[in-house]
């Protein structure tokens, strides 16, 4: 008995050692160059515990299992097993794989292998999305992507990017790409903040974007957002600081040059008058009449140069913190945000806050739960409303230099001082008091269940949810002439409550039949609402400018009164098999069938279909070992998707309500408003895709190659009705003809250089797209889409790309030559006017002149690092493409009512007739402004986008600081432009530029843009 004590304590005690913690540690390095492998997941096989490599490679871990094994991943590596008995010291050397080919790639409803893709979908890192501080990731994805052509054609803060893929492939219907925000369908992208992005992947083709049938035919981009990951919390921060300042200028006149300018336009006035009058100036520019701006010697005081004292070097900053932890079983991460942008023009800026949270858990072995919320509050101040009003930008070349921004008595000075001029106040005081706050609330997120039915099948079960209150206050002084003083001063308050709900149900199973034969079927439906509601109040006449939008009762005039509200409906079944043949042969069909509630009784639902098929040739015997081509792969699709943002009701006829007075006293009316039209259906987008994907030397050459051709048809057009019908809606929504955009996409990334010390990558991608109209109804008539400056600026015609210019031909000035003397008189002009093709029987001749999209674009971009030193660059191209300089009008034709450019010191003059600038002279005399070719110039440009130097503090410095990472960098962006266009920057869009709007008819109108700052940035990035 005491034996068998004895034994069994012996026993137990050999237990407890055995069971005791053990403290393994070791480093974990690249098999092919020894180099170190950060971030390698290391797990004590059949526990919950593990870690991850630090910045050099290293780890340390405990056991306490009696035969503990740890199980080393990494991503692109081949994983290892490795028992620890009796060991302290583990080091360990991985393999790597095709790290490309076995990279996940996120697709609607899923994920895939890259090397089981047959569609043509690009992915791109979130460190690569945030390589610069930009507001939204739609301008982050600039010159980042193939076939993804993004232009930032405004750069008030916080304003979105207009992107575009493939082409323009719609009229009047919304042309922007669909964006899925982890799950979460329709999300307006600016509203997210970059640094919360772990990857974007873009869905271009049929084969990838029919899954989400009505909505897809624009492409796809999916956003996945950071969440948690196993291992022990790391804390990333990163902040940037950063100046933009103005580098080119649109140059005007001075002040003796304004003088000189101004005096010889009235004396020229008798040369066009008619009548043969004399014209002198309504009140002469000397110290007698305006004692303030000139001296006893009648010479301008001032000579302000506006540009100067309106765009000032702005300061802004941003601020990101993030959280990422968890076990085996449950995951979380937090993050918080703070961005904020000033920019150039005075006042003028943007902030948000954010603040997102993730969870996933492991519940049961057969049950994963998780979820996410975002919460956004961003607040905008816009000093640059509307078009063509006398704003901002359009002040700062219009203001004359003889006026100061502020008299010595402390008053705002402007053309108003000088009888004649057009009276704008100057642009700093526009600033200060003209202005509009664009305040937003948003929560977006979902909430998911996730069912393993048995080891082959499961069921998602998904709600996503995008909620939002936005309030827009604008206020407009009592003392702005031409603005708001005749009115007293105007303020008005836009409120919206918007909501968006979806429910994602869908099985999906994964199947492997043998060792051969593998396949992926989903089947699934989805319900899908959105709406919003409007209030809208307007006052004027206030008592004081003090009250402003916060209180409209001060204000005696109640000029508005509205209130709004309207929803839609989605309701769409779909399903896609994926089949894959020996790892070599891959299929993929695709289809989704959608309800909307946005077309007519007799078109509510359309079908959406989809094929796609890739050959992995690499993996042959031919070629499977071959050790120059690694990878090689072929694929095609061919599909369907469709388009259905054209807002809401359209295919109904409305009503509209108003009021008249009737016996003295107001009446409520019913006023037919919308014709409606029953027969509406989508726009279909018919697309056929050709890929090579081609690795070299171990996938240090990575090649890809797409050809596609997109027939969209059924285009829906608001086409004009006559007023005589007696809608207040002269339009209808109509289905109307096709148009085909077809190119060539590449992309090209090398390694060129890989050592312990030193490596230098590359990066080329280049895209052509051609667009054609192949067919318009009513006998392919000429469709005018707008906008309209001084005539149509756009026309769309069988044959020709969308967003072609329709203007007139100038051929110079008329000279004094008896010729050009005879043939201005038939056209009522003189020497000195400007010269035109005109048709045969005198009237004016319209053409094609020019075209708004390039015929190709690319970036070119390379990385380099040498020890703890990095450095980047991006220089993009963008050629074949016009920019209309629609400013000219303002300030070349219109001399007396305001400055003008300078442009205009080379005006026609009897000593100077071989010029396009017709001779100044006095404004009521001036000749009709055309739309033309002078104004249409050549809009190519070369840009530096980005240049990057950063350093990373050595090992031993991080460990007196506790961390895994601390990098330092400095960077400029837009750091030069090569170009001829003669504007602050040939790629702009002051006609509309808002993200969510159509947009294809006005890209590269310039009517007084905001210039383009250069901006120099300096940044951290810590993990600990």
């Amino acid at each position: 008995m005491k034996k068998n004590l004895i034994y069994s304590i012996l026993l137990t005690l050999l237990s407890l050692h055995t069971m005791a913690q053990v403290k393994i540690s070791g480093k974990v390095t690249d098999a092919k160059d020894n180099s170190a492998l950060p971030g390698v997941s290391i797990k004590i096989k059949g526990t919950q515990g593990g870690t991850q490599t630090d910045l050099n490679g290293n780890y340390t871990i405990q056991v306490t299992s009696a035969k503990p094994v740890l199980i080393f991943s990494y991503t692109g590596y081949a994983s290892q097993e490795i028992s620890t008995v009796g060991k302290t010291v583990v080091n360990v050397q991985l393999a790597g794989t095709s790290s490309a080919l076995n990279e996940v790639v996120v697709i609607g409803y899923g994920t895939v292998k890259k090397s089981d893709l047959t569609g043509a979908v690009t992915g791109i890192k979130g460190d690569q999305l945030n390589d610069k501080p930009v507001a939204n990731v739609t301008q982050a994805l600039q010159g980042k992507i193939a076939g993804v052509e993004v232009s930032v054609n405004s750069t008030a803060p916080g304003a979105g990017a207009k992107v575009r893929i493939r082409g323009i492939g719609s009229i009047n219907s919304n042309v922007d790409p669909l964006y899925v925000v982890d799950g979460v369908v329709g999300v307006d992208p600016n509203s997210i903040n970059p640094l919360d992005i772990a990857s974007a992947e873009v869905l271009k083709d049929a084969s990838s974007t029919a899954i989400y049938g009505s909505r897809g035919a624009n492409g796809v981009i999916m956003i996945t957002t950071k969440r948690g990951r196993t291992g022990a919390a790391t804390i990333t921060y990163d902040d940037n600081f950063n100046v933009s300042e103005l580098y080119r200028h649109l140059r005007t006149l001075n002040s003796a040059e304004f003088v000189k300018v101004y005096n010889e336009s009235f004396a020229n006035g008798q040369k066009f008058d008619p009548a043969g009058g004399v014209w002198a100036p309504p009140v002469a520019l000397n110290h007698t009449n305006f004692p303030k701006l000139f001296d006893a010697n009648n010479n301008p005081i001032y000579d302000t140069n506006w540009e100067k004292e309106t765009y000032k070097p702005a300061f802004s900053q941003s601020h990101q913190l993030n959280i990422q932890g968890g076990s085996e079983k449950s995951l979380y991460s937090l993050s918080l945000g703070y961005f904020n942008q000033n920019g150039l023009a005075p006042t003028s800026a943007f902030k948000r806050y954010t603040i997102k949270m993730t969870m996933d858990n492991d519940l049961k072995s057969w049950l994963k739960v998780g979820g996410s919320i975002n919460l956004i509050s961003s607040r905008q101040r816009l000093v640059t409303d509307g078009n063509g009003g006398l704003n901002v930008p359009r002040d700062v070349s219009e203001e004359v230099p003889i006026v100061p921004v502020k008299y010595p008595d402390g008053t705002w000075a402007g053309n108003y001082d000088i009888a004649g001029l057009e009276g704008a106040p100057n642009p700093v005081q526009v600033a200060n008091e003209r202005y509009t706050l664009n305040n937003n609330l948003q929560m977006l997120g979902n909430i998911y269940s996730l069912f393993h039915i048995t080891k082959e099948l499961d069921f998602k079960t998904d709600f996503g949810y995008n909620l939002s209150a936005q309030k827009n206050n604008f206020y407009s002084a009592g003392d702005l002439p031409h603005l708001s003083q005749d009115q007293g001063g105007v303020a008005n308050v836009n409120a919206y409550n918007n909501y968006y709900w979806q429910t994602e149900n869908y099985l999906t199973w994964n199947k492997k039949i043998n060792e051969r034969q593998r396949f992926t079927a989903l089947l699934g439906i989805s319900f899908q609402q959105q709406g919003y509601a409007r209030v809208r109040s307007e006052t004027q006449n206030f008592i004081d400018d003090i009250f402003q939008y916060h209180y409209e009762q001060a204000g005696s005039v109640r000029s508005a009164n509205e209130t709004q509200d309207e929803k839609s409906s989605l309701s769409s079944y779909y399903a896609r098999l994926t089949y894959n043949l020996d790892e070599k042969y891959l299929f993929t069909a695709t289809g989704r069938y959608d309800g909307s509630s946005r077309f007519g009784v007799n078109n509510k639902y359309a079908f959406f279909p989809s094929v796609g098929a890739a050959w992995r040739v690499s993996q042959e015997n031919f070629l499977k070992d071959n050790h120059t081509i690694t990878n090689m792969k072929l694929r095609a699709s061919y599909g369907t998707s469709g388009n259905q943002e054209i807002g809401n009701y359209r295919s109904l006829a409305q009503i509209q309500p108003s009021t008249t007075v009737l016996g003295g006293a107001a009446q409520s009316t019913l006023l037919p408003s919308y014709i409606g039209n029953p027969n509406l259906k989508w726009e279909r987008s018919v697309q056929f895709d050709a890929g090579l994907e081609l690795g070299l030397f171990h996938d240090r050459v990575n090649l890809n190659l797409d050809y596609y051709n997109r027939t969209t048809k059924d285009l829906l057009l608001q086409a004009p009705i006559p007023w005589s019908a007696g809608e207040t809606n002269a339009n209808v929504y109509k289905n109307v003809g096709s148009v085909r955009n077809s190119g060539v996409e590449v992309s090209l990334n090398t390694l060129n250089v890989k050592t312990p010390d030193f490596e230098w990558s590359t990066n080329f991608i280049f895209t052509t797209n051609k667009n054609k109209v192949l067919k318009l109804n009513d006998n392919g008539a000429d469709i005018f889409p707008g906008p309209n400056f001084l005539g149509q600026n756009f026309v769309i015609r069988v044959g020709e790309p969308i967003g072609s210019f329709y203007g007139m031909t100038r051929l110079g000035t008329y000279s004094t030559s008896a010729e050009d003397v005879a043939e201005a008189a038939k056209h009522s002009l003189k020497p000195g006017d400007r010269k035109y093709i005109y048709n045969p029987d005198g009237s004016n001749y319209y053409s094609i002149i020019g075209r708004a999209y390039p015929k190709w674009t690319g970036t070119f971009s390379s990385s380099f690092r040498y020890k703890a030193f990095d450095f980047s660059f991006d220089i993009r191209f963008v050629q074949g493409v016009n920019t209309a300089a629609n400013f000219k009008h303002s300030v070349e034709d219109r001399q007396t009512l305001s400055n003008s450019l300078a442009t205009v010191l080379n005006a026609w003059t009897p000593n100077n007739q071989n010029t396009y600038i017709s001779q100044v002279r006095n404004y009521k005399f001036a000749q009709d402004s055309h739309f033309d070719t002078w104004w249409v110039e050549d809009g190519s440009f070369i840009r530096g986008q980005n240049f990057t130097l950063g350093y990373t503090l050595p090992q031993l410095v991080l460990k007196k600081l506790h961390a895994n990472r601390f990098r330092i960098y400095a960077s400029v962006q837009n750091a030069f432009i090569i170009t001829k266009y003669t504007g602050y920057d040939p790629e702009v869009d002051t006609f509309n530029s808002s993200y969510g709007s159509n947009g294809s008819f006005s890209q590269n109108l310039d009517f007084f843009s905001n210039p383009r700052p250069r901006v120099w940035n300096l940044g951290l990035q810590v993990t600990f």
